[in-house]
Order: C-alpha cells, then sequence, then structure tokens
C-alpha cells in the first residue's frame, strides 16, 4: 500500500504544481479571464487520463490468459520506462519548472483561447497518462485481492491535492528539488518491482523464456499470507520465488539506474581535464 501511496504523491504532486502554477501566473498578472480555458484543460486531461484506467482495467478482462499477460507485461515494462524517464526529467527540471511553464502561457495567451486549453491540457494531460499507466501497472502488480493497492493511489492523489492548495496559498514551502530526489530514489525501488512483475508475466504468456528456472524459494520463511509478506509485497512488489531473469533485470534495473540517478549534477557531463604539460612542452609551444 505505501509503494502504491508513493506513486500517488509523487505524481500527483508534479500535476499540481503544475496546476498552481499555471493558475498563479494568471492571477498574478490579472489575467483572470483566462483561467476558465485553463480548467477546461485541465478538466479534460483529468478526464482522458480516467478513461485511460478505466480501458486498461476493463478492456483486459475480455482477452485471453496468455493476452492479458503479455500485455500486462509489456505495459509494465513501458510504465517503468515513462516513470524512469520522468524521475530524471523532473530532477534536471525542478528549478526550471515555473519559468519553463511561465514561457508556454505566455506564448498561449497571444494565440487565445483553444491555445490556452491546449497548453493546461499538455501540461497537466502527460502526468495523467503517466499517472494511469504507472498506477495500474502497479496496482496490478501488488494486488492482493484487497482494496489496499487502489486506497493507496487514491489517499496519495488526495495528500498530493492539498499539498498543491498549501503550496499555492503559501502556506507551505519545501525544497523540491531534494523532495523529488528522496521521492525519485524510492520510486525507483517500486519500479523495480513493477519491472521484474512485468518479466514474470512475459514469461507467463511464454514471450519469454525460464518460467520455471527458479532463482529461490523462501516462501516458508516470507509466507506471501503474512503481514510481513504482504507488507513487502505492497511496497517493494516482493516475491518469495522469483525466476532467475526477474532477479537479474531487477538487480541491473535497480542498481544502474541508481548509481545514475544519485550520481552528482553534472556528472554524465564533465569533460576531462586537460592533462597538465611538462615546462619543456610549454615552452615549445
Amino acid at each position: 500500500m505505501f509503494g502504491n501511496y508513493l506513486i500517488g504523491l509523487r505524481e500527483g504532486l508534479e500535476a499540481s504544481l503544475v496546476v498552481c502554477i499555471l493558475i498563479a501566473y494568471l492571477v498574478k498578472t490579472e489575467r483572470r479571464d483566462a483561467l476558465r480555458p485553463i480548467w477546461i484543460g485541465i478538466g479534460i486531461a483529468v478526464a482522458v487520463a480516467l478513461g485511460f484506467g478505466f480501458a486498461l482495467t476493463f478492456g483486459s478482462q475480455e482477452l485471453t490468459f496468455e493476452a492479458q499477460e503479455a500485455l500486462g507485461g509489456s505495459l509494465s515494462i513501458v510504465a517503468v520506462g515513462l516513470v524512469t524517464w520522468m524521475v530524471f526529467w523532473m530532477r534536471r527540471t525542478a528549478r526550471h519548472l515555473k519559468s519553463e511553464l511561465h514561457g508556454k502561457l505566455d506564448a498561449a495567451l497571444q494565440m487565445g483561447t483553444a491555445a490556452l486549453v491546449a497548453t493546461a491540457f499538455l501540461a497537466v494531460g502527460r502526468e495523467g497518462l503517466e499517472t494511469a499507466l504507472f498506477v495500474w501497472a502497479s496496482v496490478r502488480a501488488s494486488n492482493d485481492g484487497t482494496h489496499g493497492p487502489l486506497i493507496g493511489v487514491l489517499l496519495g492523489l488526495l495528500t498530493a491535492v492539498v499539498l498543491g492548495w498549501l503550496f499555492y496559498r503559501g502556506a507551505l514551502r519545501i525544497n523540491l528539488a531534494k523532495f523529488f530526489t528522496w521521492t525519485g530514489g524510492m520510486l525507483v525501488i517500486v519500479a523495480a518491482g513493477v519491472l521484474a512483475y512485468g518479466v514474470h508475466d512475459l514469461q507467463e504468456a511464454q514471450f519469454l523464456g525460464g518460467l520455471n528456472s527458479v532463482a529461490f524459494d523462501i516462501s516458508e520463511t516470507i509466507p506471501p499470507d503474512s503481514w510481513y509478506g504482504t507488507l513487502l509485497k505492497g511496497v517493494f512488489n516482493f516475491q518469495p520465488d522469483p525466476t532467475v531473469l526477474q532477479v537479474v533485470v531487477w538487480l541491473l534495473y535497480l542498481i544502474v539506474t541508481l548509481a545514475v540517478f544519485l550520481a552528482p549534477a553534472g556528472f554524465l557531463s564533465r569533460k576531462p581535464k586537460p592533462e597538465a604539460q611538462s615546462p619543456r612542452e610549454s615552452a615549445k609551444a
């Protein structure tokens, strides 16, 4: 449940911040007449995200078992890819998000109502579609027959809305760069579990081999139906009897992604320092 709460909080807060920045800028520049198109664009984005989520949930029920597993595994991997990209993107642009949105809004104000609707729809819709896809994949991976995963997501989204309102009112100030770094790291851990679950789905759909090659089985030590087994599954999508391929994929994704994500800013773009020249070489130059 905590893992799904984190997803709802993280993804919902991004969307809330985008909405707050758009609304606050229009109020500050005394363009309240443009608020209605912005809210229309936001409403359309939310409706599209909800429709996408319902389509994923109920559309897959008509498929055969193999087709469901293939679809679920493929979309889980796509969701992990999108969330990984989003985590790195937010870490890089968190400090400049406000000015970036202001620039897009200024251009839309000059173009008219339709451009305002489109700007709000695109700004919020991207977050909404990513959220719907990753929430669906995560809930599917951690589903234990209860409503706990969905409740966790909803609580996270509600918390994000409250935090967004407090930001807008100026009652709450936090270091967003640090917040998104910490939550991004935790989200990578959750994504690793979703990725491993997606690999298992593809193995069950016979798209990947190795379904019977179990890496280890600690079901007796950590029973899946125990409170701690349920807790581990809800937070990390833990599986007591993963296949060898699942373990390999989980480790590779987690180690590489966390290493790059937690590296100092600009680590990958640093240029090697020129080698110092000897006095003789300097004299020749």
